[in-house]
């Protein structure tokens, strides 16, 4: 008589587990499938709507699934051209698109929001406006809608972007999956609990980018003050940056500990390490990000 499977409880663990892989990746690709499907609507064709829509087409998303209205005609014409996407009135947007975004300057948000206040707004409603909080977008729809606010930063324009997303209370769970698909486009993103979180992330990855730039900016007026050709300094620079980037995401050691392997005692790291603190660099990073969140907060207070 065959043994039976109970016989080898290795053999049912592995099956189990095995199941469980297939159930999820199944879900998964359902999942996925399904919000290929979905009409998008862009209102607002500027650098940061054309940068999601091509990290959407990038992903699978078919250009068809996706309706877009600019008051630039001639700039909406050549992403249509470039693209394949629709171009589309608010009208069509609001009626046809299972989610819309809303990729104006912060100044036309409020004219925006109340040319669509007339439509059903029971679908998701995604901003990546700077500055306009969650309660400000409510009252000039002047009724209840899914919101999600946005804060990208500028490396999404190459796939390459971080991005925070609140929603709030009358967003469901799957349009905070489709939202996230959207941002997921142009890099990563992260969810956060409180929309007060939005201003320090404004401040951390938001304006981030520039702090970069000022470092490698600083890196190469050296590189270049003692003779390094401007060429050779910027792909060293660049390089460099890349590829601790790179190390701290992928390594299981912290950024102190990444630090400290490289700071070999006595050694020419250790003598420029120093010379940092001795400046008190990380408080005036501090300070620096604090002066940015304090402004955004500002800014978003209308000050």
């Amino acid at each position: 008589m065959p043994e039976s499977n109970s016989d080898y409880p290795e053999r049912v663990e592995y099956d189990r587990i095995w199941r469980c892989y297939f159930v999820y990746f199944i879900l998964k690709w359902t999942v996925e499938v399904s919000l290929k499907d979905k009409i998008i609507g862009f209102i607002g064709a500027g650098n940061m709507a054309s940068s999601i829509i091509r990290g959407l087409i990038k992903s699978g998303k078919a250009p068809a699934t996706i309706l877009v209205k600019d008051i630039d005609k001639v700039k909406l014409e050549y992403l249509a051209d470039e693209t394949g996407i629709k171009p589309s009135s608010a009208n069509d947007i609001c009626t046809i698109a299972d989610a819309v975004v809303l990729a104006v300057k912060p100044q036309l948000m409020k004219t925006v929001c109340l040319e669509i206040k007339a439509f059903d707004l029971s679908k998701l409603l995604v901003s990546v406006a700077a500055g306009v909080k969650v309660a400000q977008l409510q009252d000039w729809l002047q009724k209840p809608a899914a919101l999600v606010r946005c804060m990208p930063n500028t490396p999404a324009l190459i796939g390459q972007g971080a991005s925070g997303l609140f929603a709030n209370k009358f967003t469901s769970e799957q349009q905070k999956e489709l939202a996230q698909y959207i941002m997921d486009s142009v890099g990563l993103t992260v969810w956060l609990k409180r929309e007060d979180d939005i201003d320090t992330v404004t401040a951390l990855s938001g304006s981030g980018p520039a702090y970069f730039f000022l470092f490698m900016e600083a890196m190469q007026e050296f590189a270049q003050e003692f003779g390094l050709e401007q060429e050779v300094a910027e792909t060293l620079i660049c390089q460099t940056a890349v590829g601790a980037s790179e190390l701290a995401r992928q390594s299981e050691d912290s950024t102190i500990e990444l630090r400290k392997k490289v700071t070999s005692p006595g050694g020419t790291t250790e003598r420029a390490i120093r010379k940092f603190e001795h400046g008190n660099f990380k408080g005036l990073v501090r300070e620096a990000l604090i002066t940015a969140r304090d402004r955004s907060i500002e800014l978003s207070e209308g000050r």
